[in-house]
């Protein structure tokens, strides 16, 4: 949390902290002159009172007199009344605030403001000063916080209204210092890498401000760095010619630099920040440690955070001289040993009485006992065998006292549980102790508690690497990433792998990544010598109680990511409640990760042992088909049920395939979209894992119900990929039913990414396949889709006869929501067609219907048709009306996609009103989100961005803009080239 003080919200800038001081005064300058009290607004009464609280809340406190502030309010020409008028206004004003705000001193006037924030200026400045402070200490993230939040202190014009000179100087140097914070704000986003948000916002800015070179500047990179280099070098064109028109003048250094830069491709130009380099660590003398490996290699954060934990037992630390203790945590194999010995190593010098040592033993049979060990450590420290005492209690409070005022590491390795821990703990200050274990130690008081991840791809390939040697790797690395990813960047399993291949010089990388490439034997290959990834699993799940490891082998089974806790009940076919408390019993021995709150994921090669553990030990053998049935049921029960929720009226949930499971169900829509999109990638790959299985009618099913991940974008790839293999899948085996779905489905996503010539093929093999099951349902969605494609291909007397044929359908399955949903392309194929009073009709009845069916995302197709013909019928205001309620829904929904396209309809808009800034700043936000079509769509955006710039005398820009549209319509063969080439063709001749 920041300790400054609290920012006030925009139009509440001194809304109090706490009911106690809920009557304070506050005042707002960044915008119309405004009071109020405890969040109430005061009238301040005329233009020339507020200009005189202006003029007072902006001298931070200081008397003004009263010449002073006659000039202010009205310079070299006062009325002749001028000072009984300004005590008029001062005596007005007294009365609204409250006593001693407003004050006589000196024969002027001071406001005296109530507190802190009390002013949006000062919570402005206050916010900047703390965000460039940030920025000076590298914390980016956290100053582009604080800008955001000073910038929204502004309420339209500073001083709106106001009269007199002082006021408008007033308002110059406040607007100019918004742009520069707002500069500064943007200049830090493309330091983090938002360009691609970061033009549409410049290209509104830019044609706000067209003489304001810094923009320019920074619109330039934007542009570079979202892959845009002609139109970057466009803008640089465009400010040269408009600064010589209008001022006479070339561009600054900078820029015509940076023009340079971007001509030649300067590779520094596409760096963002990078944390800084981390401080080398010097190494020690050893102890009783074992070696550490000469290969060490990543883990800087770790190293890094336990370092610091060792260094507050030593005294070099902020927290002093305390016994420190680090519990380090994770999977066999992680390299929990490895690190902390390595880290012990590293902080012997803090420790110069001695480093004790001991394997507990804990992943075995026999575990080793405290009492045991405690003697050892006793005569490890000069405690002579006949003054060991006999029991735990005694030798555990000897081995305190003579601990006492030394500076001692111990590192307790592979322990079983805390209660193994406590008694060889030293307890003295000075001294620390670092354990590691399976078990995550969380009854371990007061104990740093560190969870060991795998390594990261870079981390991986480098130890890899290192024990290979850099010739082998490098004329195959993309073999080596295979092998380190085959392992699961499992430090164990990688050390195993390139061992092996270390010792054969005749393998090439190659040949180890096509034998790790087999799952089933994966395991198998990952040994060498007595090292082995398979044993150090066997360990830990031999310690686990039966219900323990029926949940760790069901679990197993489920492609995925991750699963939630609900999912995973489902699978067990087990209470939440008990399920939980399973699911938390395998994470705490490390064998299931928590991935967050309620999710839980096994590492890839644990997975694969899990697995392994069912086929062997799961009986009767049928119990893992029938799991993963009972996931499905789960996955598609709960897909139905938001479906319905999202589209009252649509009886495509009649004809789904029955389940055992209820499902979850939702009392919100926004929390049934919050699981649909967190589950989406475990419910696709819930669905590939099922389709050559008797569960594929089921798993097509799933895929319909959750389209919403398809029309989204935010599954998109995934989604095509499961489809593709459901349309295969339900080929092979001549079901025409569920391969009519199947390739409805894989239309759809067709469509979302513009790729139309393999949507109609899709499409019509959907109808085909729909109407020879006599599946209504496919028959009528595929008869739409094959509607829509032909008004991309601008048949649209053939889209007319589809989306008829689709509602009779729809008319025939009493399924009114897709009558209304087919209704909305009906009105666009009239509005191709010149029908433009009867497409606003159809529009408008298709909404009508839906409203009387229930408000939900489909609506905002609604609103977006009838925006479209409003448009074309020259009602703008209208049509921005109904874009704007489509965006309200769009983004609501979590839409990305539909988002996008609505911005660049705005666009069209705005453009066909005449606004070509507006028109540009959305087209821009279009490009920005993406947008349902694809590259082709990207196309549509680009070409109508060129005709706004162009418009605004950006001709440069705007020729970028049109090239690269065509470039899109040529690679997919869209008759829109056309349009473009003409738009092209006087530009060139200009």
């Amino acid at each position: 949390m920041d300790g400054g003080p609290r920012v006030p919200e925009q139009r509440h800038p001194g809304t109090p902290a706490n009911p106690a001081e809920s009557a304070a005064l506050s005042f707002g300058v960044l915008g119309p002159v405004r009071a109020w009290r405890g969040g109430e607004p005061l009238a301040t009464g005329s233009p020339q009172q507020r200009a005189l609280l202006a003029a007072l809340l902006l001298r931070d406190g200081r008397t003004a007199t009263a010449p002073e502030l006659i000039d202010a309010l009205w310079g070299e020409q006062p009325p002749s009344q001028a000072l009984a008028a300004l005590r008029t206004y001062a005596s007005r004003l007294r009365k609204i605030l409250d006593p001693g705000v407003l004050v006589s001193e000196s024969g002027g006037y001071a406001v005296r403001l109530p507190g802190d924030g009390a002013l949006d200026l000062d919570a402005a400045q206050d916010l900047a000063a703390r965000a460039e402070k940030a920025r000076n200490s590298g914390d980016l993230c956290r100053a582009r916080d604080l800008l955001r939040r000073a910038l929204a202190l502004w309420d339209g014009e500073v001083l709106a209204g106001v009269p007199g000179p002082y006021a408008q100087a007033q308002r110059a140097r406040l607007e100019e210092w918004r742009l520069q914070l707002l500069e500064n704000r943007l200049d830090m986003d493309l330091e983090q890498g938002c360009h691609a948000e970061a033009v549409s916002e410049l290209t509104a800015l830019t044609a706000a401000h067209p003489l304001r070179e810094r923009l320019r500047e920074l619109l330039m990179l934007a542009l570079y760095r979202s892959g845009r280099q002609a139109e970057a070098l466009a803008v640089y064109a465009d400010t040269r010619r408009l600064l010589a028109d209008e001022l006479g003048v070339d561009p600054r250094p900078g820029l015509q630099e940076l023009q340079q830069r971007v001509l030649r491709a300067d590779p520094t130009l596409a760096e963002t920040s990078a944390p800084a380099a981390e401080t080398a660590v010097t190494t020690v003398r050893p102890a009783q440690l074992p070696a550490t490996v000469p290969d060490f290699t990543g883990r800087a954060a770790f190293v890094r955070e336990l370092r610091d934990v060792l260094s507050s037992a030593s005294g070099d630390g902020p927290a002093g001289r305390v016994m420190a203790v680090s519990a380090l945590a994770g999977i066999g194999g992680v390299g929990k040993t490895t690190l902390a010995v390595h880290v012990a190593h590293l902080a012997r010098a803090a420790f110069p009485d001695g480093q004790l040592y001991v394997d507990l033993q804990g992943a075995g049979a026999r575990a080793a006992e405290p009492e045991t060990v405690l003697g050892s450590f006793l005569r490890a420290l000069g405690t002579a065998d006949s003054a060991v005492p006999d029991s735990l209690e005694e030798r555990a409070a000897l081995y305190r006292s003579v601990l006492d005022g030394r500076r001692v590491l111990v590192v307790l390795d592979n322990a079983r549980d805390a209660a193994q821990v406590r008694p060889l703990l030293p307890g003295t200050e000075g001294c620390a102790a670092l354990v590691t274990s399976r078990v995550r130690m969380v009854d371990l008081a007061g104990a740093h508690l560190v969870d060991l991840d795998v390594m990261s791809p870079e981390e991986a390939l480098a130890l890899f690497t290192r024990i290979v040697g850099e010739e082998r790797v490098a004329s195959e690395r993309e073999a080596a990433l295979d092998v380190v990813g085959a392992c699961g960047f499992l430090p164990l399993a990688i050390r195993i792998a390139a061992s092996r291949l270390a010792a054969r010089r005749t393998w090439t990388v190659s040949v180890l990544a096509a034998k790790l490439a087999d799952e089933r034997r994966r395991l198998d290959e990952l040994q060498a010598g007595d090292l082995a990834v398979k044993a150090t699993f066997e360990l830990g799940y031999g310690q686990l109680e039966p219900a323990q490891a029926r949940a760790f082998r069901l679990l197993g089974l489920a492609d995925g990511p991750d699963i939630s806790l609900a999912a995973a009940a489902a699978v067990l076919d087990l209470p939440v409640e008990d399920t939980e408390d399973l699911l938390e019993s395998l994470v705490d021995t490390s064998l299931l990760e928590s991935a967050a709150p309620g999710r839980y994921r096994f590492h890839d090669l644990v997975r694969l042992y899990a697995r392994a553990c069912a086929e062997r030990d799961e009986h009767p053998p049928s119990e893992r088909g029938a799991a993963l049935s009972r996931l499905l049921d789960f996955y598609l029960a709960t897909a139905a049920g938001i479906y319905a929720m999202e589209r009252p009226g649509d009886r495509l949930v009649d004809h789904l395939e029955p389940t055992k499971h209820q499902g979850l169900r939702f009392a919100e829509g926004a929390t049934a979209l919050d699981w649909l999109y967190t589950e989406g990638a475990s419910l696709l790959a819930c669905v590939r894992q099922s389709v050559h299985t008797d569960r594929l009618r089921r798993a097509v099913d799933l895929l319909w119900a959750a389209k919403d991940l398809a029309e989204s974008g935010a599954n998109s790839r995934q989604y095509e990929a499961t489809a593709g293999a459901a349309c295969e899948a339900a080929r092979a085996r001549g079901d025409h039913r569920t391969e009519g779905r199947a390739r409805a489905t894989l239309t759809n996503v067709l469509l979302v990414s513009g790729r139309i010539r393999q949507a109609e093929e899709e499409a019509r093999i959907a109808m085909e396949r729909a109407a020879s099951a006599q599946d209504l349902a496919a028959g009528s969605w595929a008869a739409n889709d094959r509607g829509l494609i032909a008004l991309h291909q601008r048949r649209y007397a053939d889209g007319k006869v589809f989306f008829d044929q689709a509602i009779r359908g729809f008319s025939e399955a009493g399924n009114r929501a897709g009558e209304a949903t087919t209704s909305f392309n009906l009105s666009r194929a009239h509005l191709a067609m010149g029908n433009i009073g009867k497409a606003v009709d159809i529009a408008r009845d298709g909404l009508a219907l839906l409203a009387e069916l229930g408000r939900t995302m489909r609506l905002a197709n609604g609103h977006y048709a009838l925006g479209m013909a409003l448009t074309q019928a020259g009602r703008h205001a209208e049509a921005l009306g109904q874009f704007n309620d489509a965006l309200t829904v769009f983004v609501g929904h979590r839409q990305r996609l539909w988002e996008g396209t609505t911005h660049f309809r705005i666009a069209e808009t705005h453009l066909a009103a005449h606004r070509a800034a507006q028109a540009a700043q959305h087209a821009e936000q279009a490009l920005a989100v993406g947008c349902i079509g694809g590259e082709r769509m990207r196309g549509n955006v680009l070409t109508l961005l060129g005709r706004a710039l162009s418009t605004l005398g950006q001709v440069d820009r705007a020729r970028a803009c049109w090239l690269e549209a065509l470039k899109l319509y040529e690679e997919n063969d869209a008759p829109e080239a056309d349009d473009v080439r003409a738009l092209l063709t006087p530009v060139d001749a200009a």
